[in-house]
């Protein structure tokens, strides 16, 4: 699915314009304030966030800081777009966690590369941390807190991996979040379910353990939850592209 970028400006001539722009490459929903916006931010899994910052009621920075600290949004890139061209203008918009800043009137073409930018760059982390076998959780996380939120489910999930039916539930109920909201946050961090990176995380404690040198690899599976080893390693060998057997070797060679 193409992604969803939600457009921000009282100007509907102005929102038509940046519609016609990305139409082509996203889906996009549209608000006339800040207060629509947020609204909209309760009901759609929006990518990013394109916003004006001259707006009555809730002007863009408002937008931005309320976005940059609340936990269920604070993932979400965001870009300002202003006639402002002050240089202390551009600082509001950066203490405000706004991701870029674009000055009117702009050039569409370099809309277009600083969102395809942004969405780039976040799969690209992903991507490492989903192959690479030691590279933590955190590293995907786009702002502080939710890198303090990734680390507290990565402990979580660490402490019960011997529990071989942990599931969405029991780990909701152990981050004492509500399912709905677990959910929605980690699939719009990591594009992952919850089921999914629980796996992931026991198969990057794996390696952490397979990369010393006193375990045996059926130890490891049994300590994982896995109840054959046959399956830890078909599974270690679909996320990181090699055998647990083969990454043991490779990291006693380093």
């Amino acid at each position: 699915m193409k992604p969803l970028i939600l457009i921000v400006d009282d100007n509907e001539d102005m929102l038509d314009v940046i519609s016609d722009e990305l139409n082509e490459a996203y889906i996009v929903a549209r608000a006339l304030n800040g207060h629509q916006a947020l609204a909209m931010l309760e009901k759609t899994p929006v990518q990013l966030v394109v916003s004006d910052i001259m707006m009555p009621g809730m002007d863009g920075f408002e937008l931005c800081r309320h976005i940059k600290t609340q936990f269920e949004y604070s993932h979400i890139p965001l870009i300002l777009l202003t006639a402002k061209n002050t240089l202390q203008s551009k600082i509001t918009g950066l203490e405000t966690g706004a991701d870029a800043y674009i000055e009117k009137p702009f050039n569409a073409d370099y809309l277009l590369a600083q969102i395809a930018n942004l969405l780039t760059n976040r799969e690209k982390i992903k991507d490492f941390f989903l192959s690479t076998p030691l590279v933590p959780i955190k590293s995907i996380a786009p702002s502080g807190p939710d890198q303090l939120f990734l680390e507290k489910l990565n402990d979580t999930i660490c402490n019960n991996l011997d529990t071989c039916d942990l599931d969405i539930d029991k780990l909701s109920k152990l981050m004492n979040m509500s399912r709905t909201t677990l959910f929605r946050k980690i699939k719009s961090i990591s594009s992952l379910t919850p089921a999914d990176l629980i796996n992931i995380t026991r198969l990057k404690k794996a390696a952490e353990l397979l990369a010393g040198p006193h375990l045996k690899i059926y130890e490891v599976a049994y300590m994982m939850g896995y109840t054959s080893t046959t399956i830890f390693g078909r599974n270690f060998h679909k996320q990181f592209g090699m055998t647990p057997t083969e990454y043991q070797k490779m990291k006693s060679r380093e």
